[in-house]
């Protein structure tokens, strides 16, 4: 049994602020409702979804908290939509989608509500891929290949990283990061043989395979290649933005000026960061 959760009788409980929405997505959907809301499907809303989960790791990004929190509401807010459309269709409804993530929390944390062991976080992933595939053999779904449940449809660069720990798990892997150090060296010259041969279907082949190997050298390393981009992506628009900047204070843009003069800019803006 989970411990009761401790409320503040003055205050509307979580469960009431869901129901409130779920009551405010019922009305827009509704007769007499939004006419954009009633005009929406589940593939229509799919861009709004993707776009809504990069605007919550945005604010991670920017530990900007407050824009964190309404990101977070515009993110359950699809959750919501989408359940009220199968409501609608009498597919299921958002208490369905509830109960169903509850159950698996509980079910896949046996150590935590049952009488399982885990003591490390990798231990804990073991048991929680074991029990998913047991939850599989159970429905009656068919053994499919180890990568098919890699989700095809996501950042090529999160794919990748799937995809490789996924193999590395059943054992298709590096003995150390020095295979994997060895593996870009040869991918960079074999990059470099393409270019030479002017062969752009080359080119784009080697690029692939060099960015799938930093990927690996990534999760040896412990870092998440996705959110090690982002970071490099900020850091650039930040750099680049103090370039603008300065190049704007000399009374200058970027066609007046010459590559010698934005690195100067670039350094000092490198500099200004470890200040």
């Amino acid at each position: 049994m989970l411990p009761p959760m401790q409320q503040d009788p003055d205050r509307p409980s979580v469960g009431a602020k869901l129901e409130r929405l779920v009551e405010i997505m019922a009305r827009l959907r509704g007769e007499g409702g939004c006419p954009w809301d009633r005009q929406q499907t589940f593939d229509s809303i799919k861009p709004y979804t993707l776009e809504e989960t990069y605007e919550v790791l945005d604010a991670i990004d920017r530990r900007d908290w407050r824009a964190l929190a309404e990101e977070l509401g515009d993110l359950i807010l699809q959750a919501v939509f989408y359940a009220q459309m199968a409501s609608e269709q009498g597919l299921f409804s958002i208490g369905d989608s509830l109960d169903a993530i509850n159950a698996k929390l509980v079910r896949r944390h046996p150590h935590v509500f049952g009488d399982g062991t885990a003591k490390t976080a990798e231990q804990v992933l073991a048991r929680w891929n074991e029990i998913k595939d047991e939850e599989k053999q159970e429905r009656g779904e068919e053994k499919k290949g180890l990568l098919d449940g890699v989700l095809r449809h996501q950042p090529a660069l999160m794919e990748a990283a799937h995809l490789s720990k996924k193999a590395a798990a059943a054992g298709f892997d590096w003995p150390d990061i020095g295979g994997v150090m060895e593996k870009m060296r040869e991918e960079i010259a074999e990059l470099e043989k393409a270019r030479e041969a002017d062969s752009a279907e080359k080119i784009e082949e080697e690029i692939g395979d060099l960015l799938f190997t930093a990927v690996n050298a990534a999760r040896f390393l412990g870092v998440d290649p996705e959110q090690a981009l982002r970071r490099t992506n900020q850091k650039f628009r930040a750099r680049f933005a103090q370039v603008e900047t300065g190049l704007a204070a000399r009374g200058r843009d970027f066609r007046q000026t010459t590559i010698e003069e934005m690195e100067e800019l670039w350094q000092q803006a490198k500099t200004k960061e470890g200040s």
